[in-house]
């Protein structure tokens, strides 16, 4: 950039050379009477006004800003006119013509602390990701509520009528009320942790204890839990490609991860469930060890493959809250590693993931 858009560039930036269409919010800088002298790319998608309409004119007349309530807002706000004390407005949602939505902070540049504004400084922002998030946490919410209504009002039912009428019970009975009081208590209880993974995931506080992981073991172990409980034992195959490299890892979230995609085979897929634990290279020529799950079962539609792992995505209508595979991919991505989701060689579900060797800077 160069000529007068490079000297309002520099104007704008504090004299840093910095070009304001580098900045990823809307900027809109006005001089000392009022004339846009910036109008950056932001800007001008979010208010679909061109640059060049835009530099030279009156800043109210480029952005004709009403609140919420049809009070156009540079006649409230009066920067130029108002108190001289004043350095500028907190954040707030505006309207722009049409009625669409844009959050808008003002900066009020002065000489001197009481002195005439030089430079009005205006940011702008579009309010679609605050949209998604609100919509994110309604539906989490609702989620929520919806999955803990169930088993509570099971355990609810249950111990009241067990005291009402406790000894009008067989032994057997009562037993039965009790294991599915225990059965629903476990439910809530993961629930529970689902959303307490989903806000550490979500603010970046997943916190890791890593230790030496043995992937293989780990695979034996889940493929045993599901033998004991129930499932064919000729439905599993194990194949694991050595040497595999030793793998930090935290060894609770790696289980974490292993049970809920053999879980999801299991439940969803059919035919057998395919295990592969092979080295696998990481990103910047880092060694690590890949486990890719599979199964025969129908497989995942094309047009889901992109929402696998985006919250409250389900493969089919039998159960579960649609978090795990969000969950399981924040876990994984904590660990430096990758996830990804395709067609298997035998028609269903493959999911792979990758983990980087990851040891400890004092034992390179």
């Amino acid at each position: 950039m160069s000529g007068p858009r490079a000297a309002q560039a520099d104007t704008a930036a504090g004299g840093l050379g910095l070009d304001p269409d580098d900045l990823p919010d809307g900027l809109v800088v006005a001089d000392g009477t009022g004339r846009i002298i910036c109008f950056n790319a932001a800007a001008v998608r979010i208010t679909a006004v061109p640059e060049a309409a835009a530099l030279g004119r009156p800043v109210a007349q480029v952005l004709p800003l009403e609140d919420l309530k049809g009070r156009r807002w540079w006649e409230l706000t009066d920067p130029y006119g108002g108190l001289a004390t004043r350095t500028g407005q907190p954040e707030r949602n505006l309207l722009l013509p049409g009625g669409r939505e844009v959050l808008v902070s003002a900066r009020y540049v002065r000489e001197s602390p009481t002195g005439p504004v030089r430079r009005l400084v205006v940011s702008l922002r579009g309010t679609e990701a605050r949209r998604r998030t609100e919509r994110s946490n309604a539906e989490l919410i609702a989620t929520v509520a919806h999955e803990l209504r169930s088993p509570l009002t099971s355990v609810k039912g249950f111990t009241a009528t067990l005291l009402a009428k406790w000894e009008r019970f067989t032994d057997d009975q009562k037993r039965l009320m009790l294991e599915t009081v225990y059965a629903d208590a476990n439910r809530v209880t993961r629930l529970i942790t689902e959303l307490l993974d989903i806000s550490r995931i979500d603010s970046g506080r997943l916190e890791l204890r890593r230790q030496p992981v043995d992937l293989s073991a780990a695979v034996e172990r889940h493929v045993q839990a599901h033998t004991a409980a129930g499932q064919d034992p000729g439905r599993f195959l194990v194949r694991t490609r050595q040497p595999l490299p030793a793998v930090w890892a935290d060894p609770d979230k790696v289980d974490q991860v292993l049970g809920n995609l053999l879980e999801n085979a299991v439940r969803h897929g059919e035919g057998t469930v395919t295990i592969d634990v092979a080295p696998a290279p990481a990103k910047s020529d880092e060694r690590g060890a890949a486990v890719t799950v599979s199964d025969e079962g129908p497989g995942i539609p094309e047009e889901s493959m992109s929402r696998v792992f985006t919250r409250f995505w389900r493969g089919s209508k039998r159960g579960g809250t649609g978090l795990g595979l969000y969950i399981v991919k924040g876990i994984v991505e904590a660990h430096g590693g990758t996830i990804t989701v395709g067609r298997g060689p035998g028609g269903g579900a493959e999911f792979r993931f990758m983990l980087p060797v990851s040891t400890p800077a004092y034992l390179s």
